[in-house]
């Protein structure tokens, strides 16, 4: 049923650069949304892009965190629910309960989640079993030891700030969520983590002290701080860049995507549809690539494209 309804979504929407620059028909309409904090300002961008051009559809972001948006599509609150990691399948399986079709999925960007340091720490790069024993108390990814203090690491062993002042994202955050089954292979987080609801209060945290570490988003980065490199499976230290975020080289690379509720034999309203005519286009992704995401390599857009 999933490739029918985007098959049918493809035709529909002309999903393509073109059919966005030449929309020439009367669309008027407000787009609710609600979901991921990450995309908040992505969202808004493309939001106040699409205003612009159609001055009468305006977009109205809630961004209480990825938890939310399955919860408000069940509830029927929103139609679009932007999530920075994809919906697990008791959700999927609650949306379906509720309507006898899944929600449409879509990619929209690249992103990545990235540990930072203080901009003067000397560490440059982690293995995933360090960035577990940090982080985790269960260290199911193989660490023997827990790392507490910085003198635990090769690369900090004369930085004498003493312990590692963590921070992280809150449980409704899809950041915290993603940070735990990649970084922590499901494991479970320390208890004396500072939690944030945002991405840039994480940043903000560790840059203002030098015995501080934390995970967010990589379009959170500010020069207060610098972003680790991750051992791959290969022991190659991979920097989060945007070759390798787009790649999916970088350990930590993530999708961003966009939750749709669309009835099977139905069409978007037009507002809905011009949006994502938007998102997908050549514009639409240089606008992610402005809001310090990355942009979808071409091969992903064509298949989106195709379905």
């Amino acid at each position: 049923m999933k490739y029918a309804l985007v098959r049918v979504l493809a035709s529909l929407l002309l999903l393509t650069p073109l059919a966005w620059g030449q929309q020439q028909a009367p669309i008027n309409g407000t787009l609710g949304a609600v979901g991921s904090d990450t995309m908040a300002g992505l969202m808004l961008r493309w939001g106040e892009t699409l205003t612009t051009r159609y001055p009468d559809v305006k977009l109205q972001f809630q961004a209480s965190g990825s938890a939310s948006a399955p919860t408000a599509l069940v509830a029927g609150t929103t139609r679009l629910g932007p999530m920075s990691r994809p919906m697990t399948s008791e959700e999927r399986g609650n949306f379906i309960e509720r309507y006898g079709y899944p929600p449409l999925e879509l990619k929209v960007a690249r992103d990545a989640l990235i540990v930072v340091v203080h901009r003067h720490n000397p560490l440059r790069a982690l293995t995933r079993q360090q960035v577990d024993a940090i982080f985790s108390t269960s260290r199911a990814c193989g660490a023997e030891s827990p790392i507490r203090r910085w003198e635990q690491l090769p690369a900090t062993r004369d930085w004498s700030f003493g312990s590692i002042a963590l921070h992280g994202r809150n449980l409704a955050s899809g950041t915290h969520g993603l940070f735990q089954e990649r970084a922590l292979c499901d494991g479970q987080f320390r208890n004396d983590i500072s939690e944030h609801p945002g991405s840039s209060a994480v940043v903000a945290a560790v840059g203002e002290s030098a015995n501080a570490m934390g995970y967010a988003g990589f379009n959170h980065l500010t020069p207060a701080v610098h972003p680790l490199s991750l051992y791959n499976d290969d022991g190659t230290a991979i920097p989060p860049d945007v070759a390798a975020i787009q790649s999916g080289d970088y350990p930590l690379s993530r999708y961003l995507y966009l939750y749709v509720n669309l009835p099977p034999g139905e069409t978007l309203p037009s507002a809905e549809q011009a949006l994502l005519s938007l998102i997908m286009s050549e514009e639409g992704q240089q606008i992610a690539r402005a809001s310090g995401f990355v942009p979808l390599a071409p091969s992903v857009l064509n298949a989106q494209q195709r379905w």
